[in-house]
């Protein structure tokens, strides 16, 4: 059976039971991470009833783990081929364990054994019920869902008509936000500065500087980790002048609207915003005055880590903006250095998202992407003081901490003079915490790799673990931590409580309802596609597919820059 056989890192194996307490799932407590400032409404478990069979929606890649949680089962199952009907695997589901945060009894039907059959439709049959789930096998699975939640990116431009097709429907709108942003709040009076471009922030039309960090630093480390894979796949959005990447053209969308954020001292401006939510109506159609909201340390410091890494990235490909976005970060850093203090944007008479959270970690990323841009070694003796006043990895993490990204640009530089002892410390916390993620999953019913953890936006946290497992593959060639990432890809897609995929447009029975006034204000009836819907909060069976219910529903594009870098991971690797 199944259950002495796996290892871990592959799912439930002896490792997983061997922990398990009492007939259960070992649980984790609760931890619930900082919003954006809004409050959170009263919302009720989804209403729909689950399949008993729950898996990754969209498939499996060949050669890898293979598993699925099944409510109240026990006994044989098979796996078939639809092609020709054969019987390609029988097995022995495991035997049932309560899951605690779910409080269900839950079985594994583990068909790794499967290897490398042929691609292709497959079906999951439980033979006491005769229930059935089918799947699909595929060596190329990951492309589509990363072509689709980057897309979506491109589908959140602002300040420009977007337009895109999925699964017969047709999804559009024109410019938008013309007029982005005024003055008022900054001192300017009712006059006008060009901030027109960038990303809509999430369900809102707003744009925060704080949450662009959490979502370029991601993705600009998807490009420095998986870039030819990535650029094997065809976005197909507007070209960029002079060409680009299609991934870094997308990227140079948002960073083009941040450079416009900068002040002439350096200073960041925190967010273009209106003063309150706007209605549920399409990004065309909004004619709500949005301001420039004054300067914040975190901002700023964010700002000066996005621009650094710009320019490093950016150098092959187009020198001028290199320098551009050089020269950026390096402007802001001085002023972060004339002004060591913590400062938060003065935000009264704005009611939309607050962004706030100490800066330590955001002067710390911003640091280490300058230093690995210019080699200065004042910027690596200041990091290196950061790094041994706060040397541990998270696995929980988000735009309120961006630490990660430093360390791991740190951990894997390649420039001369690091501390050696220093780095030993951060490769041995970032494998802890790797460790930590793998064990957590193979104790989780659903193998689920933050375990019994569910706050605003946990499902972009889930994607986001990605980052810390992939860099510990790197360090180890470890499968374990390559097969994490998978977990978590199947829990966004299907293997959860729902037995439902959480991204818009993607996978069996996915949300058709976010909050997010594009899908809602439009006239189409599917909603936009490709996109990351928060998961359920603060209890693991707390998420409803209602546009109201925005404390679960929501999207927001740090939690799609996350999934896209989890995806990323998965793409085959370009031609050698």
């Amino acid at each position: 059976m199944w259950a002495i056989q796996r290892r871990l890192g592959d799912g439930f194996g002896a490792f997983a039971l061997s922990l398990a307490i009492g007939g259960q799932f070992a649980a984790l407590p609760l931890c619930a991470q900082a919003t954006d400032g809004s409050p959170p409404p009263q919302g009720a478990a989804a209403g729909t009833e689950a399949p008993a069979i729950r898996l990754n929606t969209v498939g499996y890649l060949p050669g890898r783990p293979m598993a699925a949680s099944v409510a109240g089962a026990t006994g044989a199952f098979q796996i078939r081929r639809l092609s020709d009907g054969a019987i390609v695997w029988e097995g022995e589901l495991s035997p049932l364990r309560q899951n605690l945060d779910t409080a269900e009894e839950l079985s594994i039907a583990d068909f790794s054994a499967l290897g490398f059959p042929p691609e292709g439709d497959y079906e999951l049959i439980v033979a006491d019920s005769g229930e059935r789930v089918q799947f699909r096998i595929d060596d190329d699975l990951y492309r589509e869902p990363f072509l689709l939640a980057t897309r979506a990116m491109y589908l959140w431009r602002c300040g420009a008509p977007v337009s895109g097709d999925h699964d017969g429907a047709h999804f559009e709108h024109g410019p938008c936000h013309l007029e982005d942003a005024f003055l008022d709040f900054v001192g300017g009076g009712n006059n006008r500065r060009e901030c027109v471009g960038g990303w809509h922030d999430a369900g809102d039309y707003n744009k925060y500087v704080v949450n662009a960090g959490a979502t370029v630093g991601v993705m600009f480390r998807a490009w420095q980790d998986f870039g030819p894979a990535i650029e094997q796949v065809e976005l197909n959005i507007p070209p960029a002048d002079p060409p680009l990447p299609e991934f870094l053209a997308e990227l140079k969308w948002e960073l083009d609207w941040l450079l416009t954020m900068q002040a002439d001292n350096g200073s960041v401006y925190h967010k273009v915003s209106a003063q309150n939510f706007g209605g549920m109506i399409p990004s065309d159609q909004d004619a709500n005055p949005r301001y420039l909201v004054p300067w914040s340390s975190a901002a700023t410091a964010d700002f000066t880590a996005m621009m650094a890494q710009a320019a490093r990235v950016f150098a092959p490909h187009n020198a001028e903006y290199a320098a551009k976005c050089q020269a950026a970060a390096e402007r802001s850093q001085a002023f972060l250095m004339a002004h060591p203090e913590e400062h938060a944007a003065d935000q009264t008479g704005f009611q939309t998202g607050g962004y706030h959270a100490p800066d330590a970690d955001d002067r710390l990323w911003a640091v280490a992407e300058l230093w690995e841009t210019t080699g200065d070694e004042t910027l690596l003796a200041d990091l290196e003081k950061r790094i041994e006043a706060s040397p541990s990895v998270d696995a929980d993490w988000d735009w309120p901490n961006l630490k990660n990204l430093g360390l791991l640009t740190y951990l894997f530089s390649e420039r001369q003079g690091r501390n050696p002892e220093l780095v030993e410390r951060v490769r041995k916390s970032l494998l802890r915490t790797a460790d930590e993620i793998v064990a957590t999953a193979a104790t989780h019913g659903y193998a689920r790799p933050l375990g019994t953890k569910y706050s605003w936006g946990c499902n972009g946290t889930v994607a986001r673990q990605s980052l810390v497992l992939h860099a510990a593959y790197r360090l180890t060639d470890d499968e374990a931590y390559r097969n994490a990432i998978l977990d978590g890809l199947n829990h966004l897609l299907g293997r959860n409580y729902f037995g439902r995929s959480f991204v818009t447009g993607l996978g069996e029975r996915p949300p058709l309802h976010p909050h997010d006034r594009q899908s809602e204000g439009d006239a189409v009836d599917a909603p936009w596609p490709g996109y990351l819907v928060g998961g359920a909060n603060p209890n693991a069976t707390d998420w409803s597919d209602r546009m109201e219910d925005y404390r679960t529903n929501e999207i927001a594009i740090n939690w799609n820059g996350a999934l896209i870098y989890a995806l990323a991971s998965q793409l085959n690797p370009a031609p050698q």
